[in-house]
């Protein structure tokens, strides 16, 4: 072998340990930051929910130098996580968001901005379009299909609309569901679309992204009841997190662009597109107070009464 080739060899050879070494530097880097936990709310399933939020986790941890990990919860498992600190910041709707803020001091510190509607969402009451139901108390012995029952849009605002008209679902409809298994706010739309049932409570956002997939033919529906804009999901920071680190989190979501980019697992990601958010915006706890009012009016947590 000519000298040349020797050299040549040894400085790849260089190289690979170089390269070996930066990558352990890396991790020890890493192994060192102090590790935090955000509890995302599931929505459909546990593997879609580490989908769209772990590259987010990532970039926020690569912006802080802290490990950010991801959390799964169910929703009727909030409360206890937030309960025994198994987690530091949480993502929710806007009704668990109320019950943490009552019963564990959770702040809400940016919301997701997603649709036509921004940070807000709303809920509302529809049938087919050739049905003869044309408001609330058309309702009466008829069968009707709510979202999950902590579901602010796809439930709350529609039980709330109809106490509001004086309709009591409990004795008005002849029978009201909601389905089972994920994609449920899908499954009412589609269940109320195939006729399985007379209205539906549906919320307004998945409405409108089932449209713009092309799923279904919003011309095929009609609203007879919509409830006003409440805000979308968003996320808050727990009472034992420093004050100083919630507003660096806070300063870094809401200064997110859509070619912000993260590596994760091997990829490039945008982070707002792996997220299915279009951005971050600023909240305010008193954003909240129309959904405090829905609960209360509901007898819903945290204000149900036995």
């Amino acid at each position: 072998m000519s000298v040349k080739r020797v050299f040549c060899v040894l400085g790849a050879v260089f190289m690979l340990f170089a390269a070996s070494g930066c990558n352990k530097n890396a991790q020890s880097d890493t192994a060192k930051r102090p590790t935090m936990r955000i509890g995302f709310m599931i929505c459909n399933s546990e593997a879609e929910t580490m989908a769209r939020f772990a590259p987010l986790c990532k970039y926020m941890s690569d912006k802080l130098n802290i490990n950010f990990v991801p959390v799964p919860i169910n929703t009727i498992d909030f409360e206890q996580a937030v309960r025994d600190k198994k987690v530091d910041f949480t993502h929710t709707n806007s009704l668990l968001y109320v019950i943490l803020n009552k019963n564990y001091g959770v702040d809400i510190l940016a919301g997701d901005v997603r649709g036509p509607d921004g940070r807000m969402s709303r809920g509302a009451i529809m049938v087919k379009k050739d049905s003869p139901i044309k408001a609330i108390a058309d309702l009466k012995n008829k069968r009707l299909v709510f979202g999950p029952a902590f579901a602010p849009t796809g439930y709350l605002s529609q039980y709330y609309l109809m106490l509001k008209s004086g309709f009591n679902p409990e004795t008005g409809l002849r029978f009201y569901t909601t389905p089972h298994g994920a994609y449920k706010h899908d499954k009412v739309i589609y269940s109320l679309e195939y006729g399985d049932f007379d209205a539906a409570a549906v919320p307004m956002l998945d409405f409108y992204l089932l449209s713009k997939e092309g799923r279904i033919d919003p011309s095929d529906f009609r609203i007879i009841a919509e409830e006003k804009l409440i805000p979308y999901c968003g996320f808050g920071v727990c009472e034992n997190v420093d004050e100083n680190l919630a507003r660096k989190f806070k300063e870094v979501l809401l200064n997110i662009k859509p070619d912000d980019t993260v590596d994760y697992r091997g990829e490039r990601l945008k982070v707002l597109k792996a997220a299915w958010v279009d951005g971050f915006a600023e909240a305010k706890d008193s954003d909240y107070d129309f959904v405090r009012e829905m609960a209360k009016t509901c007898n819903m947590p945290p204000y149900q009464k036995f």
